[in-house]
């Protein structure tokens, strides 16, 4: 076992000693016409040569496997008994050679996956109890302890900024090569690095469990999933190798040729075919991970490259979720409307509505007064006590339920400000409507242009569902073109829409933001999240966006439809040089061993070079 293990940890120096051997016999028979010394050379080629590919023969017979070893074991002991040393030695050296010049294409498209975990941190200065900062192991870490970050290192955790501030090269978590300024409060991922600063920083979350971390080990899954294709070639390769060991006894039997039944052997591997998909596999989850762009294993990629049609949640996916007064009209002038905005900001300011925030950051500084005998109608808003004047804050059924006049004027806002789609925030004071807000998310900058790269990669229906009334959700989907638009619905609602368009046998993907939208993300073909790393998006979805930039969207379409693609060509050429070989063994009379495997070699370099374009990718236009 011991010298096996020897022999197999030197293969490639074993491959370039059968290469020097081989030019050292061809320089005798041609240049010095020393035959003698040649068969030789190609003897001991042949021999040195014979072992490695002999030893992973045997391991795969062990487990009732026949490999490609296995018919190149078979080839050369055929060309070895017939004394055709000099086609044995060139079989041997081309295979061992092929099979280096392999591992070093395929490393290099597993680099962008090495790049990503050579970028988790080692080490970590923590606060001591005496307030003195040492520096420690990164798995050391606990959650809670106060760490700190200097100028050009690795955050060593997810964790909050305690003090100082800085810019922080996010890439590794978002694909995102400028800096993002960080200060007091603000969010630091593990693995993303300070340019500038210095900062101090509370430890929120430890090793595996930093969004590094899992991404790490997501991507790590990845590219050892298989994919449907990998799977049927992998059960095609049992009975494929198998079957050309078999054609090759047939054509010794009928034709009683030994070197043209070890040509079949030679020619018939299928190299190619094997290797051609999972590269192609890796590349593409490997092109995602330096992009920002999260692919969860090759069925993943599979079925997003057919996906046609695409669901999108509205707030925080086609809207920015961070909801602003666009319009506003004030019954009132002078002191008084100063006193009625005191009066609302007062009773916002004790409100969890996602609306208030809006209200209260609109009105800005401005005197606040005590709230008193505070009434939450739900569904409705609130009925409170300031000042001793009665306020009531809410939608148009609280009005109507408190018996507020609303005016013609007032009316005539209320329908201009739906017309844009806003939601609204009626306020009165002692029985009178004295102010109108209109509250409305922002679309996010660029997200028509995206829609418009989503149709050319040719996604047949865009979908926008949201819990928001019909009208605001009809303008969000005029304004960006989608197909169809679906207001007030709840989460059950959503997932049952996805459940009837998978019944009408579309191809779908849903886009969220990985929290209320969970039932949906998991029930859709293919469930993107635009996540920023949570937890819950990182788990429930497919593929995740990992800095919720919507333009990552097109690209990681474009991508997964260039993998699949890849994945294809590399089939169409691995069974292709397979049958031209074949055939001019039949048909021609310039083939043999040597060229056969030459061009067996050749075709394993064209699919890995084939599958590395990808780490290239980038969608255009």
């Amino acid at each position: 076992m011991k010298i096996q293990r020897t022999i197999l940890r030197n293969k490639n120096q074993i491959a370039f000693a059968g290469g020097a051997l081989i030019l050292a016999g061809f320089i005798a028979a041609l240049g010095f016409k020393n035959e003698p010394v040649a068969v030789w050379a190609f003897a001991v080629a042949s021999v040195i040569g014979f072992a490695p590919i002999a030893i992973q023969a045997y391991q795969a017979l062990r487990v009732k496997v026949v490999s490609i070893d296995v018919l190149v074991t078979v080839a050369v002991l055929g060309a070895f008994v017939i004394r055709n040393f000099e086609e044995s030695a060139i079989v041997t050296f081309l295979f061992l050679f092929g099979a280096y010049l392999e591992q070093r294409t395929l490393n290099k498209t597993r680099e962008a996956i090495r790049e990503l975990t050579q970028m988790a941190p080692e080490s970590a200065l923590r606060r001591t109890t005496d307030g003195e900062f040492e520096e420690v192991d990164v798995d050391c870490v606990e959650v809670g302890d106060v760490l700190l970050v200097k100028t050009g290192a690795k955050v060593p955790v997810d964790g909050t900024v305690l003090s100082g501030e800085g810019y922080i090269n996010e890439a590794s978590i978002t694909g995102e090569s400028l800096p993002v300024e960080k200060e007091k409060g603000s969010g630091v991922y593990a693995g993303t690095i300070l340019e500038n600063g210095t900062i101090q920083i509370a430890a929120d979350r430890v090793g595996e469990d930093t969004t590094f971390g899992k991404i790490i080990e997501l991507v790590e899954e990845a590219q050892d999933s298989k994919s449907e294709a990998e799977r049927f070639i992998d059960r095609f390769s049992r009975y494929y190798t198998p079957a050309v060991l078999v054609l090759a006894i047939v054509v010794w039997l009928i034709t009683r040729s030994v070197e043209l039944a070890i040509t079949i052997l030679v020619l018939g591997c299928p190299g190619a075919l094997v290797i051609g998909v999972p590269v192609s596999n890796v590349a593409g989850i490997g092109n995602g991970a330096r992009h920002g762009v999260l692919l969860k294993g090759s069925e993943v990629i599979g079925d997003f490259s057919r996906v046609d049609t695409i669901v999108f949640d509205k707030t925080g996916t086609l809207t920015v979720g961070d909801p602003n007064v666009a319009d506003a009209e004030v019954y009132a002038t002078g002191d008084e409307a100063g006193r009625i905005l005191s009066y609302i900001a007062s009773v916002e300011r004790e409100s969890d509505h996602p609306l208030a925030d809006a209200v209260v950051n609109h009105i800005g500084e401005t005197t606040l007064y005590d709230v008193e005998q505070t009434d939450v109608v739900k569904g409705g808003g609130i009925v409170a006590r300031v000042d001793g004047a009665s306020v009531v804050i809410g939608n148009y059924a609280l009005m109507e339920r408190e018996g507020i006049a609303i005016s013609d004027r007032a009316h005539a806002d209320i329908e201009r400000f739906e017309k844009n789609g806003d939601s609204l925030v009626l306020s009165a004071v002692d029985g009178e409507l004295k102010a109108v807000m209109g509250i409305r998310d922002r679309i996010r900058p660029g997200v028509r242009e995206n829609l418009q790269r989503l149709k050319r990669l040719g996604v047949k229906h865009l979908v926008v569902l949201s819990g928001d009334h019909q009208g605001t959700v009809d303008l969000v989907a005029s304004e960006l073109g989608l197909t169809e638009a679906h207001g007030h619905m709840l989460p059950e609602d959503k997932a049952a829409y996805i459940g009837r368009l998978i019944e009408q046998r579309r191809i779908v993907a849903f886009v969220g933001d990985g929290v209320n939208d969970s039932p949906s993300l998991a029930l859709a073909h293919i469930g993107i999240a635009m996540g920023s790393g949570t937890d819950v998006a990182i788990e429930t979805s497919d593929v995740v966006l990992m800095n919720s930039d919507f333009g990552r969207l097109p690209h990681a379409l474009g991508l997964a439809k260039a993998t699949a693609r890849n994945m294809r060509q590399n089939i169409v050429i691995a069974v292709g040089v397979v049958l031209i070989l074949l055939g001019a063994v039949f048909f021609s009379e310039w083939m043999n061993m040597s060229i056969g495997m030459l061009a067996h070699e050749g075709s394993i370099l064209v699919v890995i070079l084939n599958g590395m374009r990808l780490l290239r990718y980038r969608l255009r236009g």
